[in-house]
């Protein structure tokens, strides 16, 4: 574990960024009840896992057959997608398949949040141009252009692909759409954490009495911002939000520290959809008002976290088992009357 940082403005956030709109998870389960694909992911009471951090329980939300894409990242991108196509359907009544025939969406990806954007494109008939960095390994690329989305390798790191694909919808008649935010950008973003919360929606209905303890691992803070501020209608103050970043990428604790944004430098993590060295301005507004603690994981323990799961018969990956990490490493003070829960948020890249 390297560090942990209590967060000093619970409860009101920050002047600069704020936390803005509250999410619509009503009209985002509307969306989702006409996809075929739609289903609740299921949540695994994990007494393997309980025995080894020594907490009375330890409730995992399984987001790996999440859409059949193997990722939470399913409910972002294409909720989106989805939301235009609905408004074209609406004012031309043209049908669903075709709606979008014409339009371009481009996005920066580290892998997920590429394949919900291609997926949701090839749904409504629009076109997908997804740019990758180099550190993004090819089976996420290969996954890309099975969906239909055309695949360019720009960069060195995910900041130097997201500035290409910036570009990109700049030079051409292409939609930029972000998972983060920043001034000037945040329309966007914003409904692709609103689709996130039908994961907390789902968490609530099914989850047993009220967590002590929530870990919620983050690259740019989406899925953390998303889980935190819906869980927090749900359950109020009674949880203990724990945000995990990668020692590598520490972007949410160095913003939290400097009240701003903050871009932060390290080396390649193994966390490789957790690795964003800039939060998305949305999430950190959210997040400062709403988490309890920030915390960084090590290489190593993000590695012994997808062990001591496999073990359960849980393959994923370390960004997906970074909550677990946290966990593992101590972080919360854990006892046994703690109950905790943790999102596997991707299952294995060769899944």
């Amino acid at each position: 574990m390297a560090e942990i940082y209590k967060n000093t403005v619970r409860g009101h956030g920050l002047a600069d960024p704020a936390p803005g709109d509250a999410f619509d998870t009503e009209a985002v389960t509307r969306l989702l009840d006409q996809c075929p694909a739609h289903h609740a992911t299921p949540l695994l009471d994990c007494e393997g896992l309980a025995r080894i951090t020594g907490a009375a329980r330890v409730v995992l939300k399984d987001e790996r057959t999440r859409m059949g894409l193997g990722s939470f990242k399913a409910l972002g991108a294409a909720h989106v997608i989805a939301r235009d196509a609905a408004d074209v359907v609406r004012d031309t009544g043209v049908d669903w398949c075709n709606a979008l025939n014409g339009r371009s969406y481009v996005a920066a990806s580290a892998g997920n949040h590429g394949l919900s954007l291609a997926a949701g494109a090839a749904v409504f008939g629009a076109r997908a141009v997804i740019y990758l960095a180099d550190t993004v390994p090819e089976g996420f690329a290969a996954r890309l252009r099975a969906k239909g989305a055309e695949v360019v390798r720009a960069g060195a790191n995910y900041e130097e692909s997201m500035a290409a694909a910036s570009v990109a919808a700049e030079e051409g008649d292409l939609q930029l759409l972000s998972d983060g935010s920043w001034p000037g950008y945040t329309r966007l973003p914003f409904h692709v954490m609103e689709g996130y919360t039908q994961m907390g929606l789902e968490i609530a209905q099914a989850y047993e009495g009220t967590p002590t303890h929530v870990f919620l691992q983050a690259g740019v803070g989406g899925l953390a911002a998303a889980l935190a501020e819906s869980l927090r209608a749900y359950w109020g103050d009674g949880p203990r939000m724990i945000v995990v970043e990668p020692e590598a990428a520490p972007a949410l604790i160095a913003s939290m520290k400097a009240e701003a944004l903050v871009t932060t430098q390290g080396p390649v993590s193994n966390m490789g959809r957790l690795d964003c060295k800039t939060p998305s301005m949305l999430a950190l507004g959210i997040l400062a008002r709403d988490a309890d603690d920030f915390t960084t994981i090590t290489e190593g323990e993000a590695e012994a976290a997808v062990a001591a799961l496999a073990e359960q018969g849980i393959r994923t990956t370390p960004s997906g088992a970074a909550g677990v990490a946290a966990a593992l490493a101590g972080v919360g003070d854990i006892d046994s009357r703690s109950n905790v829960l943790c999102i596997i948020s991707e299952g294995p890249e060769d899944g």
